[in-house]
């Protein structure tokens, strides 16, 4: 950063040349799957056969969960609010266990290819765009819609097997430029203990606050059991996530990956974590928020980058290709979850006699991929609006669906007596009911009607001018709340996919025992397949009798005398 102008350096020729690389190894793996090691069929399109290696699809776990979001929001997290969101690593542990021995099983025995999708890709986008914007100064619109394309493109033409492959090249990238900026920004602090210190002393570092209250912004209890069920929402039932650990050929081998990705996702929270606190050690005294160096909040770890790497030709060029590639893994995933949920979930529920050919079961998932992402794409020019920190903003809206669908599974694997109206019920009202809650809470925010209190900052240290009269401190010195705004939307939103569920649970028993789901006889009582080991044990004695109707798609071996085939069950 330049101190007599506060104007940050830009990328060179060699960092361009390194982000373009980047992009051009993406689309290479995309055409290689796509054209000369193509796999037909939807089941190798979409799960890979059900026939991936263990380590690039634990990989492709980590950057699909792993996105800018986490990169830049985590590193915004630490800085205004210190560490308390870094105790999310607890609930990622507990979330792997459920998932690994509740949900998980279930989903291998039907050997099913889709559970559900929801949408968050032009938050995914936005954010690495946000961090080219500031680095070179380019408009962010032109960026991410490049980026965009060449992400649609070798998803489209590449399926799960390119996705997988790039998701794993652009894991080891994330993992490079996170670390590369963490070594050296240290070092040009003056070590580990003036990051330590500074931090201390600003109250950045805090052990868990045990404060049970549901409007404390962060804590213990909000961030290991509210964290807990969000976490489980995505580890144990997302569809991006699902259809990884089914493209493995068994069970043990998808809990393995399970185990990786957890450690993955707690190393990369933790270095996140620390990129903030890296970021306030270096601007402890010259707040670049108040000054408005970084013009908004999310560009606060691309700023720490251009002053720590500009004068090393291609790693500004790494980091952006870093952030880039966690947005270019989630968004990836996303398209091709998605292109499955139409194919299995929408057409063959609506069009069950229709029989499409493998040419155009092929062209449907690819329109689907072109077609979402298109309308992503043009999504990112809304998601600027938004006014909060783009981890707060994330996890926010996505619990208006993550509560009440975890809710509906829960009450399809562990909940027999819930019937189909209660069910429907629970999903629509907890989703309604988050929505009035999410959406009025962040109107209020947005207003300055509910304010969250921040960590100290100061510009006392400056060395270059600023419009210190139309400049006012971010901070926030103490929670804040209109007295005319109810209690309930001061919640944190780490409680939003609790709430959800909860709400989504509670509603679908009522409906159910008001329409004769309770006390059911046993004819109508699921097959045990449907259920999570957890509870079939508690199943009544005897064969199940509820008609249900599976789709699934299972690969049996059959050895014949002449050799061995595959053949569709």
């Amino acid at each position: 950063m330049d101190a007599a102008t506060g104007s940050a350096p830009v990328l060179g020729a060699v960092d361009y040349a390194v982000f373009g690389g980047m992009l051009l190894v993406s689309a290479a793996i995309g055409v290689y799957y796509g054209f000369f090691a193509r796999s037909s069929g939807a089941d190798a399109y979409l799960v890979g056969g059900r026939s991936m290696s263990t380590i690039p699809v634990s990989l492709s776990l980590i950057a699909s969960f792993i996105s800018g979001i986490t990169l830049l929001g985590m590193a915004t997290e630490s800085y205004l609010y210190g560490v308390q969101y870094s105790y999310i690593c607890l609930a990622v542990l507990l979330s792997g266990v459920v998932s690994a021995f509740a949900f998980l099983p279930v989903f291998h025995d039907l050997g099913i290819t889709s559970a559900y999708e929801t949408s968050w890709i032009p938050i995914v986008v936005y954010v690495p765009a946000i961090a080219f914007n500031q680095v070179t100064g380019v408009n962010m619109h032109i960026v991410s819609s490049v980026v965009c394309l060449v992400c649609i493109f070798y998803t489209c033409v590449g399926g799960l097997r390119a996705v997988v492959w790039t998701d794993a090249v652009q894991t080891l990238v994330m993992f490079g430029g996170v670390v590369l900026v963490v070594v050296k920004g240290t070092l040009d602090v003056g070590g580990f203990g003036v990051v330590w210190s500074r931090n201390v002393d600003s109250g950045r570092i805090e052990p868990p606050l045990l404060d049970w209250n549901p409007t404390a912004r962060l804590s213990l209890a909000s961030v290991l059991v509210g964290g807990t069920v969000h976490l489980m929402a995505i580890a144990s039932v997302d569809q991006m996530m699902m259809q990884r650990y089914l493209s493995l050929p068994t069970l043990a081998r998808a809990r393995l990956a399970l185990c990786v990705f957890t450690v993955g996702v707690m190393s990369l929270v933790l270095l996140s974590t620390y990129s903030g606190l890296l970021i306030f050690a270096r601007y402890y005294d010259c707040d670049p928020l108040t000054t408005k160096m970084a013009s908004a909040k999310d560009q606060l770890l691309p700023l720490l980058v251009v002053d720590s790497l500009g004068g090393l030709p291609g790693l500004p060029g790494l980091f952006v290709a870093s952030v880039f590639s966690a947005a270019l893994s989630s968004m990836s995933t996303a398209l091709n979850s998605t292109s499955a949920v139409v194919l299995e979930d929408f057409f063959k529920t609506f069009f069950p006699s229709r029989r499409l050919s493998e040419r155009q079961t092929d062209l449907l998932m690819k329109a689907v991929v072109v077609v979402m992402g298109a309308v992503c794409t043009g999504l990112v020019f809304a998601v600027e609006r938004l006014g909060a920190s783009v981890l707060q903003i994330t996890i926010s809206f996505a619990s208006i669906t993550t509560g009440p669908i975890l809710a509906l599974f829960t009450a399809g694997m562990f909940l027999p007596w819930v019937n189909t109206m209660g069910a429907l019920a629970g999903g629509l009202g907890g989703a309604g009911l988050m929505s009035w809650l999410i959406l009025g809470a962040q109107a209020y925010q947005a207003s300055g009607d509910i304010r969250f209190a921040t960590k100290p900052f100061s510009t006392e240290g400056c060395l270059y001018e600023f419009d210190r009269a139309n400049n006012g401190s971010v901070a926030v010195p103490a929670d804040y709340r209109s007295s005319w705004v109810w209690p309930v939307f001061a919640v944190s939103h780490v409680w939003y996919t609790a709430l959800g569920w909860l709400l989504a649970l509670a509603v679908s028993l009522a409906v159910s025992a008001a329409s004769g789901g309770w006390g059911s006889s046993r004819a109508h009582w699921p097959q045990p397949r449907l259920l999570s080991p957890l509870v079939r044990r508690w199943l009544p004695a005897g064969p199940p009798h509820r008609d249900y109707k599976v789709v699934e798609l299972r690969i049996v071996q059959a050895k014949e005398d002449k050799g061995t085939t595959n053949h569709v069950e």
